[in-house]
């Protein structure tokens, strides 16, 4: 890890009490935009975040956003899904324009904004899984391309940075590395593409360094998030990352011991406690009662518990409607506040 970047430094922000995972549904960037500031940039209500579209198509999904930052390495869309080739082309450029429309309407709505915001990439692993060689085989299976993949990310994503600091001075960026392949990248469960057969296990040193390497670009507190089940906790955290966000429902007491020592350690907790689906949402107490039972368990400070723990939907909203996107984000800001004046 770079000096700039100790591990910790999230214990020393306000990283706000509640936010978004990232997607939300329709193809409206400035309605998106709105939604996410007008439920969250309040003081003390949460920490807005650079919203995905990805019903809007290729290019909006996470995968094609962040191959359109990628310096130097450029990929089209095929049937199989996103295969690196030699130049620029129109997927690349469609994905460059749609996140320019959605930092256009971030600014917008932010105009005067002092206070943490987050942006999300994917991170090198799924981005490694996910996106084709050539010959059609997943980046996955070439040690150099893996190499490259997070080089030409990190260079990426230094720009991406430094042009949402220009767009809104006042805010406090945090980093989400979205890496839900990740536990299938470590177990060997990647399958070839003949999908009979599944690509060698990454060793976690090799993981845990490239990880590493993409979080130093950024000099604040940065979040991996991962809605798959048995997430690595501890190789994240020894990557340097500050925060930790899950689908709260996924956990199991063999997380018991790593989770408290990342909160004593002052990491934050992004726990998805309000379902990302459709479906009738329950009192905010009820939502985070699994919470205060988490932290009861652990043994751990009530009075820790509403800056230690921000609340989030289980994963992105891009699958549900409009209205309850809406709903969700709100639920989480009000569950947020039921944790600050009831931890116990």
């Amino acid at each position: 890890m770079t000096d700039n970047k100790p591990a910790g430094t999230g214990g020393a922000w306000d990283w706000g009490r509640a936010t978004g995972v990232g997607s939300m549904p329709g193809g409206d960037a400035r309605e998106a935009a709105k939604t996410v500031t007008g439920t969250f940039a309040e003081p003390g209500a949460g920490m807005p975040h650079l919203a995905e579209l990805p019903a809007r198509g290729p290019g909006a999904d996470m995968i094609g956003r962040t191959t359109g930052m990628l310096v130097e390495l450029y990929a089209r869309v095929e049937p199989s899904g996103w295969r690196v080739g030699d130049r620029p082309g129109r997927d690349t450029r469609r994905a460059v324009a749609w996140l320019g429309e959605d930092l256009d309407a971030l600014e917008e709505f932010t105009q005067g904004y002092e206070g943490p915001l987050k942006v999300q990439v994917v991170g090198p692993w799924t981005l490694a899984a996910a996106l084709e060689l050539r010959n059609g085989e997943a980046m996955l299976s070439d040690p150099g391309a893996c190499r490259d993949l997070t080089g030409s990310l990190a260079e990426g994503l230094r720009a991406h940075l430094a042009q949402v600091r220009r767009r809104v001075p006042g805010a406090r960026l945090v980093l989400q590395l979205d890496e839900p392949s990740l536990t299938a990248v470590l177990r060997g469960r990647i399958r070839t593409a003949s999908q009979y057969r599944t690509h060698r296990a990454v060793d976690r040193q090799i993981v845990e360094s490239a990880l590493r390497d993409v979080m130093a670009v950024h000099d604040g507190p940065v979040v991996v998030h991962s809605c798959a089940p048995d997430v690595p906790f501890a190789l994240l955290r020894r990557a340097g990352a500050d925060g930790l966000s899950f689908d709260f429902s996924l956990l199991t007491e063999r997380d018991d011991e790593v989770l408290g020592e990342a909160v004593e350690a002052g990491a934050k907790l992004f726990a998805g406690v309000v379902p990302g689906t459709e479906g009738p949402l329950s009192d905010p107490a009820g939502s985070v009662m699994g919470v205060r039972t988490l932290w009861r368990r652990l043994g751990l400070n009530p009075g820790l518990l509403a800056d230690a723990v921000a609340v989030t939907p289980s994963c992105g909203l891009a699958g549900a409607s409009p209205a309850y996107a809406r709903a969700a984000l709100a639920h989480c800001v009000r569950a947020a506040r039921s944790l600050a004046d009831n931890p116990e």
